[in-house]
């Protein structure tokens, strides 16, 4: 049964968000996606690296409690397991101190994870993974290998380089952006911003990229496929954590752009029901079952909004 489960591999960044009360959640972009996709009952395999540390005793503890699979970890013996510190504000908006040379800066190229990305049906992986060296040059080699690269942009300043964002691109099927990298991509490139949809078809022709998606946060998702453009308003809810709010989308529209037969209507409406579901809970990984988000995305329809000019 599990040899017929869509396979996808998230490369890059596991690790400990700290807060100021001590509480510690897992997290990172990429295992946020691999969390989700595993929760929609697909095969989701994380490639990072952690520590030989209590901390990556725990990251280990967690994983096998979920019944995830840890055989995409590397443990290093030299650098600790990856933490994130979160600072509070006086509007209680949080910051984040990403540690470096951390575990997963240096994820090596092996035949384990190479194996797991050839067996893939997709790779997903953001920019952060990309500031060291060790990281970066694996992952340019594990895309080689993808039959279908995912692109979470996700940029953390200062951790990015632009001609590298560009080299990445380059090698993309799927890019996500959210609405302010979109406007950064277009700075980089010298490019006026005059729509979003001029904008998204810019990327195509540069790029070559077939499929775009951009994140509007309260005003839904758009997701481009060649000529075709999809709108998607967001589900409302009460909202009780924006964290990971994203990666859950995307992890919820692979679930299905990855599975035979269905719409581009179909993707949406289960990524942005799945969003929206994650924004009511309290974390980015929380505990839920696939018949709880079933029942909530079926009692929660939405469709397609019409536009002339985005």
């Amino acid at each position: 049964m599990q040899e017929n489960k869509i396979k996808v591999a998230c490369f890059g960044e596991l690790l400990w968000d700290i807060f100021p009360n001590n509480k510690r959640r897992i997290g990172g972009a990429p295992f946020n996606v691999a969390y989700h996709l595993f929760k929609m009952g697909m095969d989701a395999t994380m490639l990072s690296a952690i520590g030989r540390d209590d901390l990556g005793a725990e990251v280990l503890d967690k994983l096998n409690a979920w019944k995830m699979t840890t055989k995409g970890l590397q443990i290093h013996e030299s650098y600790p397991t990856s933490t994130v510190i979160a600072h509070m504000d006086e509007n209680n908006d949080a910051h984040y101190d990403i540690v470096e040379n951390v575990a997963w800066d240096f994820i090596e190229k092996t035949v384990a994870n190479q194996n797991i990305v050839d067996r893939a049906d997709a790779l997903v992986f953001g920019t952060l993974s990309t500031r060291n060296q060790v990281s970066r040059d694996t992952l340019f080699d594990l895309l080689e290998l993808s039959k279908y690269n995912v692109f979470d942009i996700n940029l953390r300043d200062p951790f990015y380089d632009v001609n590298t964002i560009k080299d990445l691109l380059y090698k993309t099927d799927l890019a996500k952006f959210n609405k302010a990298e979109l406007r950064m991509m277009l700075d980089f490139m010298g490019k006026a911003y005059s729509s979003e949809k001029d904008s998204i078809r810019y990327l195509q022709d540069t790029f070559n990229l077939q499929e775009v998606i951009i994140s509007k946060g309260s005003k839904g998702a758009l997701y481009a496929r060649g000529d075709n453009f999809y709108l998607y308003p967001t589900v409302p809810v009460v909202i009780k954590d924006t964290v990971g709010s994203g990666d859950s989308f995307l992890a919820g529209f692979l679930s299905k752009r990855l599975e035979q037969g269905t719409t581009a209507e179909q993707t949406m409406q289960h990524a942005v029901t799945l969003g929206a579901f994650i924004t009511a809970k309290e974390g980015a990984c929380p505990e839920y079952t696939l018949n709880e988000f079933l029942d909530f995305r079926d009692q929660h329809k939405v469709t397609a909004l019409d536009f002339t000019d985005i």
